[in-house]
């Protein structure tokens, strides 16, 4: 029964109907896993919406900071984006269903089995494994809870921006959420910075990949991530030297859309619909 964890989708139905042939996904007996941002930016994200729902069992799927702004732009908190690709999901019948069940997915995934774990974004280096999950039961708890409405009203901001066992109440909340689904880089200090958006090495001075960050006590966890297209399994041999397992390579962009095989590490990739065309 094999495992494959897939990129960031964003509505790139058509490339991942190609990449389950590639990899002749049968949900009978197969399970992916996806690293969130389901929707937004690209074609058809009512489509990659329905069809991770229709899996059940068969799928997992953290949150990603795209599937958050689809319950900020449906409780009228942030209007829409002039790029987004939300209306389709607003627009339907049974768009009440798929909200609820947004926000009853998790931000951590684990497979104890195959020792891989998935966030969206990025995990602070002074959390251990148990600890990450203890706090994303917290944020979980909330976004799942009757007081959901309001979470979605105060998620967002970029502060504060570094962690402290201290934060209370929806401060705590915020800076989880930015952990989880919008972290990249970490100043000396290990604060977030959410200004720095290019590959390693072009970052400014004082800044580190959160997963380089000196100290880091998840690095013998073998941890997948997406939400940073402009990292790929080569940069800084991250696939093997890092532990992580970066698998966003920007198929919204022109890239392609990747999976990544859990039980062997076999990666398989398809470009996407702006490379085809452009043939």
């Amino acid at each position: 029964m094999p495992t494959y964890a897939i990129g960031d989708l964003q509505g790139c139905y058509d490339e991942l109907r190609d990449l389950l042939d590639t990899i002749n996904f049968d949900e009978r007996k197969d399970r992916l896993w996806f690293t969130g941002d389901l929707v937004n930016r690209g074609p058809k994200s009512l489509e990659c919406l329905r069809f991770v729902m229709a899996l059940g069992d068969s799928a997992g799927t953290v949150l990603g900071n795209h599937d958050l702004h689809l319950l900020a732009v449906a409780h009228e908190v942030r209007g829409p984006h002039r790029k987004d690709t939300l209306d389709a999901i607003m627009d339907s019948a049974d768009v009440a269903e798929m909200l609820q069940w947004i926000r009853t997915r998790p931000f951590i995934l684990s497979d104890e089995s195959l020792e891989f774990h998935m966030v969206h974004a990025g995990l602070f280096p002074q959390w251990d494994l148990e600890q990450a999950r203890a706090l994303a039961r917290e944020v979980e708890a909330v976004l799942r809870g009757d007081r959901h409405d309001k979470f979605v009203q105060v998620m967002y901001g970029d502060e504060p921006g570094g962690w402290a066992e201290t934060l209370r109440g929806f401060d705590r909340i915020r800076c989880l959420v930015n952990a989880f689904t919008r972290m990249r880089y970490l100043d000396t200090s290990g604060r977030m910075n959410f200004s720095e958006k290019g590959p390693p090495g072009s970052q400014a001075q004082g800044l580190t990949p959160w997963y380089r960050h000196p100290g880091r006590k998840t690095a013998n966890e073998r941890i997948i991530f997406g939400h940073w297209s402009t990292v790929t399994l080569g940069d800084e041999r991250a696939f093997d030297r890092q532990n992580v397992y970066p698998l966003d390579t920007g198929c919204l962009w022109g890239g392609s859309l990747t999976a990544l095989r859990l039980d062997d590490g076999k990666l398989f990739s398809v470009p996407s619909r702006q490379q085809k065309l452009a043939k």
